[in-house]
């Protein structure tokens, strides 16, 4: 099942903290949604929240 934009919105409003969401969480909405991790970036990138703990290494990450 493909999800729509709105309910991608409404999952990662939901699973976002203070502006960020952990890149593994970011996937796993992806899959579980049936889109691309591609997609949700970009919609991540809409609603300013930003990727932490990426599991490549490709952001940097702050605790706290």
């Amino acid at each position: 099942m493909k999800a729509d934009r709105e309910k991608i919105v409404e999952v990662l409003k939901e699973r976002s903290r203070e502006g960020k969401i952990p890149c593994p969480v970011a996937l796993r909405t992806a899959s579980e949604l049936g889109v691309s991790p591609r997609e949700v970036g970009k919609v991540l990138d809409e609603l300013g929240i930003k990727v932490v703990e990426c599991q490549l290494g490709l952001f940097h990450s702050q605790k706290g």
